[in-house]
């Protein structure tokens, strides 16, 4: 190991030997953006805060229920400063260099707490709220320096975070010598990871929960000296599948640890690890409950399904300096949405899983340094891409999770700054819109389209605007101007300014010259709403099957994606079988395998979803003979042209005409034995229509026939 010095703080990394080396600027640029677009979630004095009221709840014991906890208001502290917390002086220094001054609400509840009380922790907060300096200044305070094993244990839902945590401890703790941090993830070289930690000297492992417990089961990482745990963003950690994973890796830290979990949500199952692994635990809340960040403006923009489209591009041609990140529900239209954003002259790129961790990576880095404006992802891809200066959070359609959609608005709107988190949406969503109102206690706004009239104003006075800033080196110029003044000397000045102006929006001044009005009327969702629910075929509003209410029947039908695989489990809804469950036995079933888990369509007996060619076969052997709750899933690749909705229809026809005759069975009638009569014989009045009557195993006909 390299030994530090004040100036040279160590990570580790495998990114590239997986050796300890220095965290020089050079390092940390691929995983933080520059000075231009770094505002940093921790550094108040980046711009003036507006800080939500700040509050204290004691945690649910195992009886109570979530709703039922008991709420302490905390007053604005008045603490000014850091070092009134008990942050001492080589940390100090440390966070000075980056600009911290007073702290964040977070900060100011959550570091006492962890320096002076044996209580756990619970935060709940937004992210970009400080989080990370929050548990990260007093768990580096609490490391003994001379030891030299793992003391400290930070676990994250995904690679970016994991990276993006360590690199943050390692600003802060850049003066304190002989502390050495290892970020473990999956993705990359597991035997560069174990070679660091047989090395020793580790003292803070930051990991996500997959690589951290394959590494456990080879017996490379030792926990038993560990004194303080935190999870990071545990609500994503649970809706990405890793409940399992957590709870395993719990049972290999002592009991007596110290413990912080962080979460933008409160969902039961974030409770039930608080409840089962916390001691004597305190929540903090920064704002409310399950709520939206506080300076995030949510509007929304109703357009016709076959419109989303142009009313992105409308939405991105009004705000000529957008930086934003378009949420999309699935990949391939991820894909599509991208490519037609650069077909069309943004600058713009996707994140998405059928990318490669590499491809993933630059995409992030372009994005983090500004040089992509729109970036059009997925939910899984963007977890970890830690940005701070969006301007926009673009809904491309609302997610069908609330706590999804709290996720994706905490982008935007942090370090003080105000943001905008937009949906776009069709009629049949209105509801769902609701939904989400009622969820995060705040009321979205509606907003017309930018007019086409709207948008070219907008954009001449920002290219008024940037002429008028923009600086002139005289000595430099000076030696082209005399030909150029030649050349355009007949032009008057407003000929010129006109021609500049051309120069640059003819392209713009075409397209929306005989541009229509896009704007649907608002609909009153108790009337038109339940009409539309009633009778959904009668709808021919909407010419993208991707927006409109899909059947069982057209979930059925549906074919995977090119280099995709489509897998039928013999559970669904009505045994209570979700997507989370379902990523939950994936991972239990392929826990040294990294699976690509496509589109999901959980129907009411069975649910089907796509897999990497590659993965379906280990897959299909993860899932079948799984017990989930005492039923044992069955589990194959689907056939096209098996029409598995009618056999489901036919399995829970056969189970209710059984349950019947075995009630008529126990009852009797009227005294004497219950015999079941044989429907399927030429007396009971079926006609086989010069054909044979064809059963399956159970003797039910395979198609119903009409009675003489």
């Amino acid at each position: 190991m390299v030994a530090a010095t004040p100036g040279q703080y160590p990570i580790h990394s495998d990114i590239t030997s997986g050796r300890c080396h220095k965290t020089s600027a050079a390092c940390r640029k691929g995983y933080r953006p520059p000075p231009s677009r770094r505002h940093n979630a921790d550094n108040p004095s980046s711009s003036k805060h507006t800080y939500a009221q700040s509050h204290i709840y004691e945690i649910m014991t195992e009886q109570q229920n979530a709703d039922d906890i008991t709420e302490k208001t905390v007053s604005e502290t008045s603490i000014a400063t850091f070092a009134d917390l008990g942050i001492r002086n080589d940390l100090l220094q440390g966070i000075s260099d980056l600009g911290f001054e007073r702290p964040m609400p977070i900060q100011e509840q959550v570091i006492p707490y962890l320096l002076d009380s044996d209580r756990d922790v619970v935060g709940l907060a937004q992210t970009g709220t400080g989080k990370t300096a929050a548990f990260g200044l007093p768990l580096i305070q609490r490391v003994d320096t001379t030891k030299r094993h793992p003391q400290a244990l930070i676990l994250a839902p995904t690679r970016e975070l994991c990276l993006q945590i360590a690199s943050d401890l390692a600003d802060y703790a850049k003066y304190i010598p002989s502390i050495e941090i290892l970020p473990v993830y999956g993705g990359s070289s597991i035997l560069s990871q174990i070679k660091a930690l047989r090395a020793g000297g580790i003292q803070i492992i930051v990991a996500t929960p997959g690589r951290l417990l394959d590494l456990i089961d080879r017996g490379v990482v030792h926990l038993d000296d560990v004194h303080t745990v935190v999870l990071d963003e545990a609500d994503e950690m649970l809706n990405m599948g890793f409940i399992d994973s957590i709870n395993d890796i719990l049972d290999h830290v002592p009991d007596n640890r110290k413990m912080l979990l962080f979460s933008a949500t409160m969902p039961n199952e974030v409770a039930k690890i608080a409840r089962r692994f916390m001691h004597d635990p305190v929540e903090v809340v920064i704002g409310h409950r399950n709520q939206g960040a506080e300076n995030v403006r949510h509007i929304y923009y109703m357009v016709a399904a076959r419109d989303k489209y142009l009313a992105l591009k409308r939405i991105a041609d009004d705000c000529p300096n957008i930086y934003a990140i378009v949420f999309c529900r699935t990949r391939s239209e991820t894909q599509d949405i991208a490519d037609r954003l650069i077909s069309d002259g943004y600058n713009a790129d996707s994140l998405h899983g059928d990318l490669s961790q590499q491809q993933r990576d630059i995409v992030m880095k372009k994005f983090r340094e500004g040089h992509i404006s729109i970036l059009v992802a997925t939910d899984v891809a963007a977890r970890g891409l830690d940005v701070d200066d969006l301007t926009h959070v673009i809904n491309f359609g609302l997610p069908d999770d609330t706590a999804v959609y709290t996720h994706r608005s905490g982008r935007t709107g942090r370090a003080g700054k105000t943001g905008i988190s937009v949906a776009i949406i069709h009629t049949r969503e209105q509801g769902r819109l609701r939904q989400i109102e009622r969820s995060i206690g705040k009321k979205f706004e509606r907003c017309n389209v930018p007019t086409p009239q709207h948008i070219i104003e907008k954009q001449l006075y920002n290219l008024a605007d940037r002429l008028e800033k923009v600086k002139v080196d005289d000595n430099e110029i000076e030696k082209y101007l005399p030909g150029i003044s030649k050349k355009l000397s007949w032009l008057s000045g407003e000929d010129l300014l006109k021609r500049v102006l051309s120069l640059e929006f003819n392209r713009l001044l075409d397209y929306y010259k005989d541009a229509r009005d896009i704007d649907v009327p608002d609909t009153k969702e108790g009337r038109r709403g339940k009409k539309d629910k009633e009778r959904p075929h009668r709808d021919r509003a909407f010419a993208d099957n991707g927006d409109r209410p899909v059947s069982d029947a057209d979930k059925d039908r549906r074919t995977a994606d090119a280099g995709m695989a489509r897998i039928y489990v013999n559970a669904g809804k009505a045994q209570g079988f979700y997507a989370g469950n379902l990523i939950t036995m994936i991972n239990r079933g392929t826990r040294d395998k990294r699976i690509d888990v496509g589109r999901i369509d959980l129907l009411a007996d069975y649910t089907l979803f796509d897999v990497a060619d590659k993965d379906a076969a280990i897959v299909v052997k993860a899932l079948r003979g799984a017990d989930f709750f005492g039923q044992v899933l069955y589990s194959e690749v689907a056939e096209a042209d098996k029409d598995y909705a009618d056999a489901s229809k036919r399995k829970t026809a056969r189970k209710k005409r059984d349950d019947r005759a075995t009630r008529d069975h126990v009852s009797g009638a009227k005294g004497r034995e219950f015999k079941p009569k044989d429907r399927h014989t030429k007396d009971n009045g079926f006609k086989a229509k010069g054909r044979k009557d064809k059963k399956d195993s159970e003797g039910s006909f395979k198609k119903k026939h009409k009675r003489k």
